[in-house]
């Protein structure tokens, strides 16, 4: 064969191999952003709610989402950012408990908390299990996009037998595909905002075990009973699917405590309203991070924090949402730093324990790891 014919086939191999690459990469980004219910179904199903516009095809935020982006602060907030190593990112891995199923009781306790970086945290509650926005590793629909600052302290596959799975809205730092792939086939029941069902579906959860809620509407699990409130924010999992499924907070009712997760949400009169309706509560899970004069209401500012907690009546604030994804070109303990001290001016108790520590919030004594010593 001669060199002409060889480079000529040498070319050809290469083109394939870049054509099947691009296209398993197109598949897998696919896969990951997972699936929609058709135009017509959509209509049919979410019509009838207030905050779903038909004509567009979108859910309505109770507050119009703002953005700024000559206000933004910290640095260039374009999308490549999150394929680099966050410059704001801890210089130690931060402390943790490692955990394995072996630390978990086999029948849940009344009463405790995992936080396990971010928005995931495990809670235990009358006996139950329930596992919040199940991620475990990147918050992109590839690995090398927005990769974490500190490894998770449970793998997926140490995840304990759990009763509930919530998911507050469909963005990749509280919904991950491959985690809920792993789960798709245990006997967990799967509470999702309006719309998010599909995802799920997509991913290989039966329908029966799924249930969407829209704002307001609750659902029971034994002693529990779970309702999704309203928060200021929006959803999405690609460039063309913005809004077209639905984000919530919960009320977790048990039989002697009242918890609110907040989920991702800007500051707005929802949370006077939550407090009205279904306060006060015994403890609030409140997202402290990634705020930005730039995109001014799709998070919580920590003064906004402690307003919430107030605004609820909460008496225990245990912060979730920081230290694990740089999403607001901040400091990664400059969040949990500043809410911490406001918490204390306002005379506001707060539990803060390291990533995987299993607390009694109110009972177990927790540090301010966050600080050097």
């Amino acid at each position: 064969m001669n060199s002409k014919i060889k480079r000529k086939y040498s070319l050809t191999f290469l083109v394939l191999a870049i054509l099947l690459a691009l296209g398993g990469t197109g598949w897998y980004i696919n896969n990951q952003i997972g699936k929609l219910n058709s135009g017509d179904e959509r209509n049919e199903a979410y019509s009838k709610y207030s905050y779903y516009s038909s004509v567009i095809d979108e859910f309505i935020s109770p507050k119009e989402i703002v953005s700024y982006p000559e206000q933004t602060t910290g640095g260039n907030a374009g999308f490549w950012r999150f394929f680099k190593t966050s410059p704001n990112a801890p210089q130690f891995e931060l402390p943790k408990h490692v955990l394995t199923k072996r630390d978990f009781p086999e029948v849940p306790s009344s009463y405790a908390a995992y936080w396990l970086g971010h928005s995931t945290a495990i809670i235990e509650l009358d006996g139950y299990r329930i596992l919040i926005d199940p991620v475990f590793k990147n918050a992109g629909p590839l690995p090398i996009i927005a990769r974490r600052m500190s490894v998770s302290p449970l793998r997926r596959e140490d995840i304990p037998a759990i009763d509930i799975i919530l998911i507050t809205h469909d963005h990749y730092d509280h919904l991950e595909a491959e985690t809920i792939k792993f789960l798709a086939n245990k006997n967990i029941q799967f509470i999702a905002p309006l719309a998010v069902g599909a995802r799920l579906q997509g991913w290989g959860v039966p329908k029966n075990k799924i249930t969407e809620l829209g704002w307001d509407q609750t659902i029971t699990h034994g002693s529990l009973r779970v309702t999704a409130c309203p928060t200021v924010h929006y959803s999405g999992r690609s460039y063309n699917d913005r809004n077209k499924t639905l984000w919530v907070s919960y009320v977790i009712k048990g039989e002697k405590k009242n918890l609110y997760w907040s989920g991702d949400t800007g500051y707005g009169e929802h949370f006077k309203e939550i407090g009205r309706k279904y306060g006060p509560f015994d403890l609030a899970f409140m997202e402290i991070d990634a705020w930005n004069k730039g995109w001014p209401n799709t998070h919580l500012f920590p003064e906004q924090v402690i307003q919430a907690c107030q605004d609820i009546d909460a008496a225990l604030l245990f912060p979730i949402h920081f230290s694990t994804f740089d999403l607001a070109l901040h400091r990664w303990d400059e969040s949990i730093s500043v809410v911490a001290d406001m918490a204390s001016q306002n005379n506001i108790e707060i539990v803060t324990p390291i990533m995987g520590e299993k607390v009694i919030p109110g009972i177990t004594q927790t540090t301010n790891w966050w600080i050097p010593q």
